[in-house]
């Protein structure tokens, strides 16, 4: 039988008894299971009325706000599943994960200190607690417990990735490449592994071997913005600039309107001196000056200079 057939089937012992309380929680379950999450809201509601005690129904509750993103009510329904049943762990660990989403890492790291002290071996929490870290822009703590993670689990692609970051941000290439190549041993598809290295090879003047990275990158995630842009400054630094027009405008096809993309795009036509589009492109790129990685005053700037330079030439 498949789920929607078994939801039918519970859905019909209701509508014949609405007291059949097992039916109702066993939908409740299968509903939030297969992406129902507001029907399931109001089966769990009404279960949590006449079990006002029960932890799994609370727990549950706390699942179904989070997928729909109302995370005040998750962390309320999460602390009632741990007021009635305080040796289960799992609501303890989703409680934490609503205090990083709230940013609240303080919060979240005494959650998963929890969840150690029952289980001193759950990987995830010493990922969740490396990551907390890492947020808070505390690296070599992060560092420590993504290492734990590793130790324990060493199949856990996020935590040898956010190592390699962490490498990669500190100067270690090297090693940060073998991490990154160890998330492609795990996850082949990783496209972020692949632009990592992409990076690593452009910054230590291995051009080749960043373009090929880059492509593959863009293969796997077609809407990598940055991997776009590291892509056409490379060709425009190789003075190919037809092929940095075409990464540029494929760029903007996936990517939507971006002030780096237009300005980037703007330097390649101003070098074809294709004065029309170098025009139409900075005049975007300023329109969108909120994904502008450069001084929007600076492009303006640069952009008034050249209009002046223009008028002056034609007086």
């Amino acid at each position: 039988m498949s789920k929607l057939d078994k939801i039918e089937e519970l859905q019909e012992f209701l509508r014949e008894d609405q007291s059949n309380f097992q039916a109702r929680r066993q939908l409740a379950v299968l509903l939030l299971d297969t992406g129902f999450s507001e029907e399931a809201l109001q089966h769990f509601l009404y279960l949590s009325r006449i079990f006002p005690n029960d932890s799994g129904i609370f727990y549950n509750l706390g699942i179904v706000y989070e997928k729909l993103k109302n995370l005040d009510k998750a962390e309320i329904s999460y602390l009632k599943a741990i007021e009635f049943s305080p040796e289960e762990v799992d609501a303890m660990y989703n409680l934490g994960l609503v205090y990083i989403d709230r940013k609240e890492y303080d919060k979240a790291i005494d959650c998963f200190e929890k969840v150690l002290e029952k289980d001193s071996d759950d990987s995830n929490a010493y990922f969740s607690i490396g990551l907390s870290y890492f947020k808070q822009g505390k690296a070599d703590a992060a560092q420590y417990y993504f290492q734990r993670t590793i130790e324990l689990n060493d199949d856990d692609i996020y935590a040898h990735f956010y190592i390699g970051n962490i490498l990669k941000d500190k100067g270690n290439s090297q090693e940060a490449s073998e991490k990154f190549k160890k998330v492609l041993e795990l996850s082949p598809d990783y496209s972020w592994a692949y632009f990592n290295l992409a990076v690593i090879d452009y910054e230590n003047g291995n051009i080749n071997g960043a373009v090929q990275k880059l492509q593959k990158t863009l293969e796997l995630n077609p809407k990598d913005n940055d991997a776009y842009k590291i892509y056409s400054k490379i060709l425009i630094k190789e003075e190919m600039f037809d092929n940095a027009e075409d990464v540029l405008n494929q760029a903007i096809n996936y990517c939507g309107a971006n002030g780096d993309l237009y300005y980037i795009l703007a330097q390649v036509y101003k070098n074809k001196e294709n004065y029309k589009e170098y025009e139409k492109q900075m005049n975007l790129a300023l329109k969108n000056h909120q994904t502008l990685t450069a001084v929007p005053k600076a492009v303006k700037a640069e952009f008034d200079n050249y209009t002046k330079n223009k008028t002056s030439s034609r007086a």
